[in-house]
């Protein structure tokens, strides 16, 4: 399994990304560049990563300027080939923008940036990136200004029907309660996929809970789930 990390003007979590992949996980990782459109290495099984940061600055909208990208057209079309797509933080919200998932990344409901340890917890067990990992509570960093995510109540109880919701915020023991959700996401929601399930988006940052010398590891759960159920 191949992994392309797209690289915007702006991302600052492409090298996390790479390093996590590559180093701590034993990938092959091919690194992209947002004026690039060329996908023909990579099959179906591959992955196609969206990293964090803030693309072309934030200026416009999160996600909104990225969402045009060259390189944006060729994933839009691996994705609709069944492609795996994976956004985090930033490429979280370019998904949104570009319609392959549904909702909106909004400012977090206290209007405070939020950088910190938080606990995840998924029920997910059809989605590949979730299917190891359902029913444990996991310790992912955030760190977001904008990462609410939004949807109106006819679209949430559709992710939920269709079982296209990822992750959710919990307390360590996995209980989801309001006080575990640092933005006030929508029904906790930390990460959606798509109906046909090969695209996923995540707020929280497992390529940052890779490696033990960072003191926590439940970011390779997550890839490794993925790579798993290739």
């Amino acid at each position: 399994m191949k992994f392309g990390v797209v690289t915007f003007p702006g991302s600052n979590c492409d090298h996390d990304v790479i390093d996590a992949l590559r180093n701590d996980l034993g990938q092959e990782v091919i690194e992209l560049w947002h004026k690039d459109e060329d996908l023909s290495q990579f099959s179906t099984e591959d992955c196609i990563v969206l990293p964090g940061g803030f693309s072309y600055g934030d200026y416009l909208r999160t996600g909104a300027i990225a969402r045009f990208s060259p390189m944006m057209r060729s994933v839009i079309e691996f994705a609709g080939k069944g492609g795996r797509v994976i956004g985090v933080c930033n490429g979280f919200q370019i998904l949104c923008e570009a319609g392959l998932l549904p909702g909106a990344l909004l400012q977090n409901g206290h209007q405070q940036f939020v950088c910190k340890n938080v606990y995840l917890k998924s029920e997910n067990t059809s989605a590949s990136l979730t299917k190891d990992v359902a029913g444990r509570a996991l310790m992912i960093p955030v760190a977001h200004g904008e990462g609410r995510y939004y949807a109106d109540e006819a679209t949430l109880e559709s992710l939920f029907a269709n079982n296209q919701v990822l992750f959710r915020y919990c307390d360590e023991f996995g209980n989801i309660v309001e006080d575990a959700n640092p933005n006030g996401a929508a029904r906790n929601i930390a990460g959606i996929c798509n109906k046909q399930r090969n695209v996923f988006g995540l707020m929280p940052h497992p390529e940052r809970a890779t490696n033990a010398v960072l003191g926590n590891t439940d970011g390779q759960l997550i890839f490794q789930s993925l790579i798993n159920n290739n």
